[in-house]
């Protein structure tokens, strides 16, 4: 299944379990970071061991490499109902080959860090990395960016959507909107993502979904262009076109990947 989006819930927070799962995201983020206090990293670490099962998946994301918490999280590895593991600040191919010998089906490398992004490429060609994830909020941090706006940001979202391409591995997901209730604003992220070629977005509330759902799939307008071009090119050896425009190889095959996701 298509991942496009991801929405992160407080470990802490097993009353939103089965909420969460119910939401209709492509995927649930049990969170054991960011989201859980210090003091609260054993109950909720606990809680999500309970709440996991072969019927109830979630990927985890857990503390990162070095901090107190590490070494118990990695006891989730083998868990029934984790399909993934989120490591956030990711910066060392090592650190992600630790986690997939210790039996974590598959790792999201969380780039959040200038380190994270130098070795985005290394990282992306780990075996048992499924794709990347961008944590553009803390990148701002780590780079001390003052009220930057997303056109700075640009340079490294593209560094990871090459990464994963160069490594053969799904496209990216871009960072979470943390405006819950501007959804003209988060209409900008998800389409500013879609056009650099992130192929989702982490959540942070269920209302986002929908937005960000339709935004990674193609429009009417655009799926009525690609069966023209494929219609125009069907059986035809000469150069076609389509609304006035040449449509050579290229173009067709944007047109046949355009109705692959539409169908999917």
């Amino acid at each position: 299944m298509r991942m496009r989006s991801l929405l992160f819930v407080p470990g802490s927070r097993p009353d939103r379990f089965d909420k969460a799962a119910a939401a209709g995201a492509d995927a649930i983020v049990l969170d054991l970071e960011d989201a859980v206090a210090p003091t609260d990293k054993d109950a909720a670490r606990a809680a999500i061991c309970a709440w996991l099962s072969p019927q109830r998946k979630a990927i985890v994301r857990i503390n990162a490499a070095g901090t107190p918490w590490y070494a118990d999280d990695l006891a989730l590895a083998k868990i029934p109902g984790i399909t993934a593991v989120m490591l956030p600040k990711a910066e060392r191919a090592e650190d992600i080959a630790d986690l997939i010998r210790v039996g974590v089906p598959s790792v999201l490398p969380l780039i959040e860090t200038a380190a994270g992004i130098a070795a985005a490429r290394e990282i992306a060609n780990v075996a048992g990395v499924q794709r990347l994830a961008f944590g553009s909020i803390d990148f701002q941090v780590d780079l001390g960016m003052r009220d930057a706006q997303e056109d700075e940001l640009i340079h490294f979202r593209s560094q990871l959507i090459l990464a994963s391409r160069l490594a053969g591995i799904s496209p990216p997901i871009d960072g979470v909107t943390t405006s819950i209730d501007d959804i003209e604003r988060l209409r900008t992220d998800v389409a500013r993502a879609r056009r650099l070629g992130f192929g989702g977005k982490l959540c942070i509330h269920p209302r986002q979904i929908d937005e960000v759902h339709v935004g990674f799939m193609p429009d009417a307008e655009t799926v009525a262009w690609a069966h023209r071009v494929i219609a125009a090119t069907e059986g035809n050896t000469a150069v076609a076109t389509v609304d006035g425009k040449m449509v050579d190889k290229p173009v067709l095959l944007r047109a046949e990947a355009i109705l692959r996701e539409a169908q999917s």
